[in-house]
């Protein structure tokens, strides 16, 4: 469909691009925005003005933040001893609704996967190695997918060297399943009943 209008259409085309929205899809959601009014359409585009320059990655840990470093790295109370390591973002917000870990993150920002073309050094591998020095416990909240226990193993024998505890949360998920769609309750349940990570493998076995 011809849209007789060149600014609309560049809205739409733009939109398009995101995932899970196809032309159709946009077109709508465009067509939406423009009946909405000027106002609020003004205040997504200054929203998404902010999200494109003032938010970038944690130097340390990797997730989001306005500052050299997330509010949570930044925050004295949490635990600077225990490191959990999650895919990305979406995995530590849902952590963090379960209240359950008192520690730190390192996002990892993806998962090993050869078959997208995804090594180890596509990840922030390097860095988790410099910050498990100060570390007494890494805990590994990975999906249960074979691309999470693939990197999963992978950290495991690159931190088993510094003789630092390896532990990962506990099963409470299906096979297949990722961590940003499981419960709270189930989560929580998880991560209370970690399990050392030598176990896991045993139990795989």
């Amino acid at each position: 469909m011809e849209v007789p209008s060149q600014p609309f259409e560049r809205a739409v085309a733009e939109l398009a691009k995101l995932p899970g929205l196809g032309r159709r899809s946009a077109l709508r959601m465009a067509l939406h925005l423009h009946r909405r009014g000027p106002a609020p359409t003004l205040q997504l585009a200054e929203a998404l003005r902010g999200l494109a320059e003032d938010v970038h990655l944690c130097a340390q840990c990797h997730s989001l933040a306005e500052a050299t470093i997330c509010m949570i790295c930044a925050n004295p109370v949490r635990n600077n001893g225990q490191i959990c390591v999650v895919e990305d973002l979406r995995d530590v917000m849902a952590l963090e609704n379960t209240q359950a870990f008192n520690g730190r993150y390192h996002v990892l920002g993806g998962l090993i996967s050869p078959m997208d073309g995804v090594g180890p050094n596509d990840l922030n591998t390097i860095s988790l190695l410099e910050r498990v020095q100060e570390a007494t416990e890494v805990v590994f909240a990975l999906s249960a997918t074979m691309e999470g226990d693939t990197t999963a193993y992978y950290l495991f024998k690159k931190l088993e060297p510094f003789g630092v505890k390896i532990t990962a949360i506990a099963r409470g998920l299906p096979m297949g399943d990722a961590l940003e769609y499981a419960d709270e309750m189930t989560l929580s349940r998880s991560m209370d009943q970690r399990v050392p990570y030598e176990q896991t493998l045993k139990n795989r076995g």
